[in-house]
Formats: C-alpha cells, structure tokens, sequence
C-alpha cells in the first residue's frame, strides 16, 4: 500500500473542450469581474473606461494567458514540476513555489468574501433586506462582518464545496460541476439583464455604460487635474485587464497541462478571454440600468453590491426574488474561481509529492480553512490589526496578491516564454501554435519581450504609488 502511495498517480484530462474552455473562463470569471468591474466603471465614468479596459485586456492580459497555457501543455505538469520538464538548467525552478504560494493567498480571503455572496441568498429571499433605508442594509452587513460565527461558518461552507466537487476527479467533479455552474450563471445573468434593461428609466444607465463619453476620462478643472485623472483611469483600466484574468500564479497553468494539441492555444485564449469579458459587460447591465432607474449613483464602491443594489432591488416589484437570483448568480461566479484554484492546489500537491487526489484534497481543504481564518476574524475579534494605507487583514492578502504576486508572476511568465535563458520564444511559439485555429502573432515579439514587461513594471510601481501616497 505505501509503495501505490508513492507511484504518481496518472495524468487526468478534460473530457471536452467545452469542459477546459467553461472551466479556465470560470477560474477567470469571479468578483473581479462582477463585483469590482462595475463599481470603477462607475468611478471612472462609464463606457469610455469600458473602452480603454478591452484595449488593455489584448494587449496585455491576452498574452500572458496564452503564455500560461504553453507552459502546462508542453509540460502536462502543474507549476510544480513544469520547470523540471522546461528548462532543466534550472535557472527559474525557484518560481514553483510561487503559483502554490499565491494561489493560497488568493482563497485565504477569496473563500469569506465568497461566504458573504453565499449570506446574502438567504437574507435576499426571506425579505430581510427588503427595504430602501440604506442605513437598515448597511447596519445589516455590518452585523454580518462582526459576528465571527457567522463568516467562519459561510467561509467553511465555501471550503466544503470545494472539497467535494475536487474530490470527485477532474471530470466528474471539477469539470462536470462547473459546466453546470457556468450554464446556469449565463441563464441567471440573462434573465436579470433583460429584467433591468426593460425597467423605467433604465436607458439612462445603458447610455452611461456603451456610449462612450471621453471628456469623463478627464474630469478636473485644471489641466493637471484632467490628466492626472486620465492617468488613475489607464492605471485602473491596465490592473482591472490584468487581474481579472487571474494571470501570474500559474492558476491558468494548470488548465493548459490537461488539454491536448489539437486547437492553438491563441484561440482557446481569445475564446475564455470572451467569455470573462461577456459576464463582465453583462454584470454591468444588470447594474447600471438599475442603478439610474432608481436614481441611485453607481459609483459608490465595494459597498455597491452589498448596501446600494439591496436597496435598488427593493424598490422592484418581487425585488427578494431579483436579488435573490442576483446572489446566486454571483455566488457561482465565486464559486467557480474558487473551485478552480482549489484544483489548482490539489494538482500542485499531486505533482510534487506524488500524492493520490483523495489524500491531496483532504490536505488541501484543511489548510485552507486554518489559513482562512484570520481573514474572517480580521472584521470582528483580529479588526485590529492592519497596515497605514493598506487596511484589515483581508486588505493586505488582496494586496500581497493583486500588487504582488500577480504582476511579478506575470512578468516572469513573460520572460521565460520570451529570452533565451528560459524557455525561449521558438518553443513558446511552437508549442502555442500547435493544433487548428488562431496563431499567435509572431510579429509582436518586440511588444511581448519588451513592451509587456515595462508595462507589467509600470503596474507594479504605480500600484505602489497610489497605495502610498
């Protein structure tokens, strides 16, 4: 029995495309998208920053995910053993560490934060939240935030589901489970945007989201003013391109080793590219038109979807029901993302240690929820510890990750697949090019051996900058 223990357990797959493309697209698809996509579009003005967003997801997130992809299909390894298979000289084999590191910090608060969706289902139907006093809905969510039972509890929960679904394989659990998830996010978002698009007064909100008014991209009543404010808003275009796609910890590395080689891996990326871009527009026209049918102004940050859409939801007529709907729908979107980095873990601890996956999940699901908790205690009994300028404990994990972690991991993505001192761009190139579809355009290699780095740079500083100012 030790021995089978010790044997690599062997290479699982993806069943069908659909199955890797609805799983990769839903790694990608979570609060970045559906909670933090509208509240700065609202910030920064509408359908102008929509525009300067999917600039910046093709020029930049685009192929770096095309990148991650290689990586796991040339190796068929997660990010523990792909440098081992890649490039033996053994320069980047440092980097292993890092995807399993990252992805830990990502669900240390991913998983409260995606209890809270989980909350407010329940607290949507029973009527709780049936009101349009703002106070009543804040103080509501801040009780939530204070009872440390309450979030452990949620927090458990969405650990559990994980648990389950990844135990049951990749196909029959993590791949089968989320397709059933996506197809059901799509047909809720679906029903909600035609509900909200179709309110009094809700044309308003479409025009503020898709017809672009560049003048908003320059707000300020002195020239310095207006570009600085241009500046925030690129800033906050080029990081939400990036990091809604959940690039530089290998968390779409994985995908790539369970796929084979007959599509080009451009095209599989363009296509999860599209789907995280439709739910992201589509969370916006669930929001806006509802937000400007109400008078409500959408530009009220994190708080949009927790204290000002309850309240938008409660002037509607069955608005428990519609808000309810609104919960799961963003409840699957993370839900999906913690699913998948949560095989993402499971897979990197297979690799390493040639563990079985029943074993491997167990490990896995108990250190998440030790490693979960300071981020549930950090509203309540932990609230006070903090950092100046960056905030409570489930402020610095997004902060370790999405300043950090994220850009660096991309930037060495980058290099590996383009200098010769790593992997090389004619074996990124050959292996991304591989199988029908879209090729990779190899007349960009000036903007993606130079051009993408300086800009992941300029990511990383100014990230710092605006948090420290």
């Amino acid at each position: 029995m030790a021995s089978n223990e010790q044997a690599a357990p062997a290479r699982e797959h993806f069943a069908s495309r659909i199955g890797f493309l609805l799983i990769a697209a839903g790694c990608a698809i979570g609060l970045g998208n559906v909670w933090r996509f509208p509240y700065i579009v609202g910030e920064y003005g509408g359908a102008a920053f929509v525009l300067l967003y999917l600039i910046f997801l093709v020029i930049l997130g685009l192929p770096v995910m095309v990148m991650e992809f290689a990586v796991g299909r040339a190796s068929q390894k997660s990010g523990a053993l792909a440098y081992d298979v890649l490039e033996p000289n053994r320069r980047f084999h440092w980097f292993t560490w890092w995807g399993q590191i990252g992805c830990y910090v990502l669900l240390m608060f991913y998983t409260t934060v995606a209890g809270w969706m989980l909350a407010y289902i329940p607290k949507m139907a029973s009527g709780e939240l049936s009101t349009t006093d703002p106070d009543v809905i804040a103080a509501t969510f801040s009780g939530m935030l204070a009872d440390p039972a309450q979030l452990i509890g949620w927090m458990v929960v969405v650990v559990l589901i994980g648990f389950l679904v990844c135990r049951l394989g990749l196909q029959k659990g993590v791949e089968r489970i989320t397709k059933i998830m996506m197809a059901a996010l799509f047909v809720i978002m679906i029903a909600l945007c035609i509900r909200t698009v179709t309110l009094p007064g809700a044309g308003e909100g479409i025009a503020f989201y898709l017809i672009p008014d560049f003048g908003k991209l320059f707000a300020g009543n002195t020239p310095a003013e207006q570009w600085a404010t241009f500046g925030q808003a690129v800033y906050a275009a080029m990081g939400q391109a990036f990091f809604s796609l959940s690039l530089g910890i290998a968390a779409m590395e994985i995908f790539g080793s369970y796929i084979g080689r007959e599509r080009s891996l451009t095209g599989e990326a363009i296509s999860v590219t599209a789907l995280n871009t439709v739910v992201a527009i589509l969370a916006g026209l669930i929001i806006f038109p509802a937000c400007f049918a109400y008078g409500v102004t959408p530009d009220s940050g994190p708080s949009l979807v927790f204290v000002t859409l309850p309240a938008v939801f409660a002037e509607m007529p069955l608005g428990n029901v519609w808000g309810a709907l609104f919960f799961v729908f963003m409840s699957f979107a993370a839900l999906s993302t913690v699913i998948a980095v949560f095989e993402n873990l499971v897979s990197w601890t297979m690799d390493k240690f040639g563990m079985w996956r029943s074993r491997a999940v167990t490990i896995t699901a108990i250190l998440l929820v030790l490693l979960s908790l300071p981020c549930a205690l950090g509203f309540n009994v932990l609230s006070d510890i903090s950092i100046p300028s960056i905030g409570d404990i489930q402020s610095i994990e997004d902060f370790v990750v999405s300043n950090n972690m994220l850009p660096l991991g991309a930037l060495v993505f980058v290099l590996f697949c383009t200098q010769k001192f790593g992997w090389g761009w004619d074996n990124f190139l050959a292996e991304g090019d591989q199988g029908k579809g879209v090729k990779f355009p190899a007349w960009a290699k000036p903007w993606i051996k130079y051009g993408i780095p300086v800009l992941i740079v300029a990511i990383f500083i100014m990230g710092y900058a605006s948090i420290f100012a």
